[in-house]
Order: structure tokens, then C-alpha cells, then sequence
């Protein structure tokens, strides 16, 4: 069976679960043609758990107006932010430093929620990526 042809590659912000007729996601996939309750309904299922939670979804369209979806954890960022309790990062992370610490434990947890998105496994592969993300925004790592 040869490949479908790919329309469009979309990404997208949606809550857990809270998928809609309304933007973004009708006028989005309203103008490749695609029959909006074809996501509304499996995404909405597929993400009944993570109910409210701001979710990245890579759309993929195909010619024949088919598509299939994948949903992609929330964005490092957003956690530590999360587990830091602050709106933003620094503007400018190398001589600035917001002054809170991302301690070890806060570090695995968010090492260990983002495993599922990864290509790997390996906790501390991950655990210094997220340090690295948290090191970009201004926030020191505790050792």
C-alpha cells in the first residue's frame, strides 16, 4: 500500500478533554476540509484523564482528508514553571537569575512525567535536559 500524501503537518494548544467545535481547532481543521468530530471525539476520549491541562497535539492532514493525531505532553517549560510557582523565566537567564532553585526532587518529577514524550528512558539523560531548559530560563539547579 503506497504512503497517503500529506496536506498538512498542524500543531496545536488544547485542553485535556475540553476539545471544541470553536477555535482553534474548527477553523483550523475546517480549512483542510477535515471532519472536525473525526479529533473532536478521540481527542476528547484519549485525554478524558488529563481533564483541563494544556496539551501540544501534532496533527497530521493527509490529501484523501484524513488525518491522525498525537498528543505531546505539556512543554518543559511550563512544568518548571509549574513546580517553581512563577508566571515567566528571565529575559535575560545568563546575568539575571530569577532566584528560586529547581531542587533534585522537582528535577525527577518532571524528568520522570516528560519520559513518556522522550526517546528514551534513561531518567538522568532526561533529568539534565530538563536542567539545561530550567538553566535557559534563568533558574539556578540544585546539585
Amino acid at each position: 500500500m503506497a504512503e497517503k500524501a500529506i496536506k498538512a503537518n498542524l500543531k496545536m494548544k488544547i485542553r485535556g478533554g475540553q476539545a471544541n467545535p470553536a477555535p482553534p481547532v474548527g477553523s483550523t481543521l475546517g480549512q483542510y476540509g477535515v471532519n472536525m468530530m473525526d479529533f473532536i471525539n478521540p481527542f476528547n476520549e484519549q485525554t478524558k484523564d488529563l481533564q483541563g491541562a494544556e496539551l501540544t497535539v501534532h496533527i497530521t492532514v493527509y490529501e484523501d482528508r484524513t488525518m491522525n493525531f498525537r498528543v505531546v505532553g505539556t512543554p518543559t517549560d511550563d512544568r518548571i514553571r509549574a513546580a517553581l510557582k512563577i508566571d515567566k523565566g528571565s529575559g535575560r537567564p545568563n546575568s539575571e537569575k530569577i532566584g528560586k532553585k529547581l531542587t533534585q526532587a522537582d528535577l525527577t518529577k518532571i524528568a520522570e512525567d516528560k519520559a513518556k514524550d522522550m526517546n528514551t528512558e534513561d531518567i538522568a539523560a532526561i533529568k539534565k535536559m530538563v536542567a539545561g531548559t530550567a538553566r535557559s530560563m534563568g533558574i539556578e539547579v540544585e546539585q
